[in-house]
């Protein structure tokens, strides 16, 4: 089978474009920054090879997959607002994924980024469960996940996470076959 090519995409306020080594600076900027992770501190990146490794990873999957995770900027001035987009997880699901930038918060940029992902997972992958994996105090993420349409089929301990207390979220496009749900809990 070919993959599809790597396309930018226009939508109502933000351009996206997959991601690529030339996104490094930008993101790492975000992933370093300890306000976008108030949720999940220990996931903050502490190194620039961190992003690093992370930017072509993520490039990989567009040229692998056909799809993968977007930089996104507004359209109206080109201030970049964050990355997202759906990746492949081992777990045979896609990730729903979104982090924006702390001055773009709060603005509906994350349900539209949402919403550009899930079509695209509709366009080229609809085989395929579309899941978020969330912290339950995420409030924001979750109600993120909701407005495009997941529902939680999911709510547990979060294996490995540095905080004992934390509890994990699993939200879904579809109802999740359960080797395929006990597989997305354990990863």
């Amino acid at each position: 089978m070919t993959t599809p090519a790597a396309q930018p995409r226009a939508i109502a306020r933000l351009d996206l474009a997959p991601v690529s080594p030339g996104d490094l600076d930008v993101l790492h900027d975000l992933h370093a920054d300890p306000r976008v992770w108030e949720h999940f501190p220990s996931g903050r990146h502490t190194s620039r090879e961190q992003t690093a490794r992370q930017v072509e990873g993520f490039a990989a999957d567009w040229e692998r997959d056909g799809i993968g995770y977007w930089t996104a900027r507004r359209r109206d001035d080109g201030a970049f607002v964050g990355i997202g987009g759906v990746r492949w997880r081992p777990a045979g699901v896609l990730n729903l994924y979104y982090r924006l930038s702390p001055d773009q918060q709060g603005r509906g940029f994350a349900t539209e980024l949402s919403g550009a992902a899930l079509a695209l997972a509709a366009e080229r992958r609809p085989e395929i469960p579309v899941t978020a994996f969330l912290l339950e105090h995420n409030v924001a993420s979750r109600a993120t996940a909701e407005k495009a349409g997941l529902r939680l089929v999911w709510r547990g301990p979060d294996a490995g996470n540095p905080d004992p207390a934390a509890v994990r979220l699993v939200l879904a496009d579809r109802a999740l076959d359960p080797g395929v749900l006990a597989a997305v809990v354990a990863a």
